[in-house]
C-alpha cells in the first residue's frame, strides 16, 4: 500500500528526515513513536505532501511521486487524495457546524452532490458517536468531540490511508479514551493507518508494527510485543524506560 524510498527532508541547512525507507501493507496499522524533534510529524506531512520532500520517492497504491524530478501541482493534488490527515489541534472550520465540516471535503475536493455529501457526513458522524451533534459548532463541542469530527471529516474523503498526527495530545486525559476507541474501531475495519502517538497502550493493543524514530532516522521497527518487551537498540530502550 505504501512504499517510501530514500526520503530526505531539509529545511534550509537542517536535515529533518535522513533517508527513510519504509513499506506498509494494506490494512496495517503502523504506529510511529519517538522523542520530540525526531521527524515523526514531518514524515506524516511528507506522506500527505503537505511538505515537499527534498529527495526520495513515495508510492501509495498505484500513485507514485519521485522527488528527484520536478512534480506538477496536479500530480501532487491527485496523490494527496490517496490519504487524509487527522491533526493534533483538530483544524475544524470554526464558522461551520460539525455536519458542514464533514461535508466540505467531498463537496469542494471531490465535487460530490451536496445531498449525497450530507447523507455520507450524517452517517460518519453517527459512526463516531456524534449523531446528536450535527448542528453544533466547534466551540460548542469538547476537545474529544472536535477530534471525532476531524476523524469523520478525514473519512468523508474515502482515503486509502488515514494519517493521525498525535490525535490525542491536545486533549484532557479523560477525553483521550473516546478518540482512541474510534481509532480502534477503524483499525478493526481494516483501514490502513499511520499513527504518530505517545499512547503506548494504544500502540501495544492496535498496531501491527511500531516504528521508533530519533534524529530523522528509523532506529528500530518491530511488532509491538517485541518493541515493548525486547527492544534491540539501546536508544529505543532508553526512550521506553523514560516514558514508562
Amino acid at each position: 500500500m505504501i512504499n517510501i524510498k530514500g526520503l530526505v527532508k531539509r529545511f534550509d541547512q537542517l536535515e529533518v528526515l535522513k533517508g527513510i525507507d519504509l513499506s506498509i501493507e494494506k490494512g496495517q496499522v503502523f504506529v510511529v513513536i519517538g522523542p520530540s524533534g525526531s521527524g515523526k510529524t514531518t514524515l506524516l506531512r511528507c506522506l500527505n505532501v503537505l511538505e515537499i520532500p527534498s529527495e526520495g520517492a513515495i508510492s501509495i497504491d498505484d500513485k507514485s511521486l519521485d522527488f528527484s524530478n520536478r512534480i506538477a501541482k496536479k500530480e501532487i493534488e491527485s496523490f494527496r487524495r490517496k490519504s487524509a490527515m487527522v491533526f493534533q489541534h483538530y483544524n475544524l472550520f470554526p464558522h461551520m457546524t460539525a455536519l458542514q465540516n464533514v461535508m466540505e471535503g467531498p463537496v469542494t475536493v471531490k465535487k460530490e452532490d451536496r445531498e449525497k455529501a450530507r447523507e455520507k457526513a450524517t452517517t460518519l458522524l453517527n459512526k463516531v458517536g456524534l449523531g446528536d451533534k450535527l448542528d453544533y459548532y466547534p466551540h460548542q463541542l469538547s476537545g474529544g468531540q472536535q477530534q471525532r469530527v476531524g476523524i469523520a471529516r478525514a473519512l468523508a474523503l474515502e482515503p486509502e490511508v488515514m494519517l493521525f498526527d498525535e490525535p490525542t495530545s491536545a486533549l484532557d486525559p479523560e477525553l483521550v479514551g473516546e478518540v482512541l476507541q474510534v481509532m480502534k474501531d477503524l483499525a478493526g475495519e481494516g483501514i490502513t493507518m499511520v499513527v504518530v502517538t505517545h499512547e503506548m497502550r494504544f500502540a501495544n493493543d492496535v498496531a501491527n508494527k511500531v516504528i521508533f524514530m530519533d534524529q530523522g532516522k528509523i532506529i528500530e521497527q518491530s511488532a509491538p510485543s517485541e518493541m515493548f518487551t525486547n527492544p534491540q537498540e539501546e536508544r529505543t530502550r532508553q526512550f521506553l524506560n523514560l516514558i514508562k
